[in-house]
């Protein structure tokens, strides 16, 4: 399958900044389910700066955009072939060893809802099959509700109110994982807008590491596990250390944000 996409990400601040420093991870990750045809990220007045591929196997780009500026865009667009791998990270190539995704941050701290939930996998027949088990039950035991959490809400928090969004589901199948003793990451990506429950291009799922097969991704918004509709950019311990952008500014004002993403199927 090929994906377009076209992706605005607009910075606004109430009083011009001496300066922004951004961080970017918003390349295709490099496996056998997706091949990167054409793709450019722009930093309005950005200039790029040193950039390495980190032990997860993710692209890292540093930008910085000198002031006084009051409005940056960055700007991402694409062209990405996509094959279905039923959720199989295969051929991806990292350093970083399964186990390093056993801590839990804030995000991710299991509670006793949690450590419950985990059971699926500890008493589970094997190991895949209580993964499976548990992103089913994380689909069941958490609606998802758009605006019904923030940023900063955590995986207990989105269980206890039974409602979130694609963040949450994530977050809520990390922590029971690594409850269980497995290796659990969150993933950020883009899903093709309109064939799934959570309808948001701009998408989230976790990654579960099952020993002889991998890595293997888990939407638990929508059901399923990332097939053709994906397009893979990078992966964290939870949401903030996997975001596509992360940034500060130099000097005082507000600052406000503005996401546009579209991601089509284009003909072959």
């Amino acid at each position: 399958m090929l994906l377009t996409v076209d992706h605005v990400t607009r910075y606004r601040y109430d009083h011009p900044v001496r300066g922004v420093v951004q961080s970017h991870r918003l390349m295709p990750s490099r496996f056998d389910g997706q091949k990167v045809i054409d793709w450019q990220v722009t930093v309005a007045g950005g200039v790029a700066g040193g950039a390495f591929r980190d032990g997860a196997g993710d692209w890292v780009q540093g930008w910085t955009v000198a002031g006084p500026v009051s409005e940056i865009e960055v700007r991402v667009t694409g062209t990405v072939e996509t094959t279905d791998l039923a959720g199989v990270l295969k051929g991806h190539r990292e350093t970083a060893p399964p186990e390093a995704y056993l801590r839990a941050t804030a995000a991710t701290e299991a509670d006793a809802a949690l450590v419950e939930l985990s059971e699926l996998v500890t008493g589970a027949e094997n190991v895949l099959a209580g993964c499976h088990a548990l992103a089913a039950a994380i689909s069941e035991a958490i609606a998802y509700v758009p605006g019904s959490t923030t940023a900063d809400t955590t995986a207990a928090q989105a269980l206890a109110q039974g409602e979130g969004v694609c963040q949450d589901h994530a977050h809520a199948l990390i922590a029971a994982a690594r409850a269980a003793g497995v290796p659990a990451r969150y993933v950020s990506g883009y899903l093709q807008a309109g064939t799934g429950v959570s309808d948001e291009a701009a998408h989230a799922w976790a990654e579960l590491y099952v020993a002889g097969i991998g890595w293997i991704g888990f939407d638990p918004a929508n059901r399923c596990c990332p097939d053709a509709r994906y397009i893979r950019l990078g992966s964290g311990l939870d949401a903030e250390t996997a975001a596509p952008i992360r940034g500060t500014s130099r000097g005082g004002g507000a600052e406000s944000l503005a996401v546009t993403v579209a991601v089509q199927m284009q003909e072959q």
